[in-house]
């Protein structure tokens, strides 16, 4: 039985509203899948773009992997989301008409032991919405505190 392994992108939630979800698979190399495995990846510097038709996820960081003879892969490269056409041409589409981005959340390994990255379309937010957002959690700790105390 293998551990689960969930890397998360927590800035994004922060930086960006949320708006559809997509799972995409991830075009890999045998010592990047391996690293992924072991825990040893980040998606926080990452962010999607279209290449000639194609979705690649850009400056995604997969620790090289310890065993790797000269074998082993660049820590940070272009790697290829894999998706539906169809899905590819909607996002393209919004991308280009609405000044949406695709951001990463999510790198997980299914029970297949395929590594699979949810990516969302997304609006930046403004500076006066993360205030708000900040405002929100506090307001929500601060609510939890008081019902734990009485």
């Amino acid at each position: 039985m293998q551990k689960e392994v969930t890397i998360k992108n927590k800035r994004a939630r922060f930086e960006f509203e949320l708006m559809d979800s997509y799972d995409a698979g991830i075009q890999l190399f045998g010592t990047e899948i391996k690293s992924i495995k072991m825990g040893k990846a980040s998606i926080t510097e990452s962010f999607c773009q279209f290449k000639d038709g194609e979705l690649y996820i850009i400056n995604m960081f997969i620790d090289e992997y310890d065993w790797g003879t000269h074998f082993n892969h660049k820590t940070r490269r272009d790697r290829k989301l894999l998706l539906h056409r169809s899905e590819l041409k909607k996002l393209e589409r919004k991308t280009k008409e609405s000044g949406l981005t695709i951001v990463a959340t999510t790198l997980y390994v299914n029970k297949k032991g395929l590594a699979k990255l949810r990516i969302y379309l997304a609006k930046g937010k403004k500076l006066f919405d993360k205030r708000n957002t900040i405002k929100g959690k506090d307001l929500k700790r601060d609510l939890e505190r008081i019902v734990k105390n009485s």
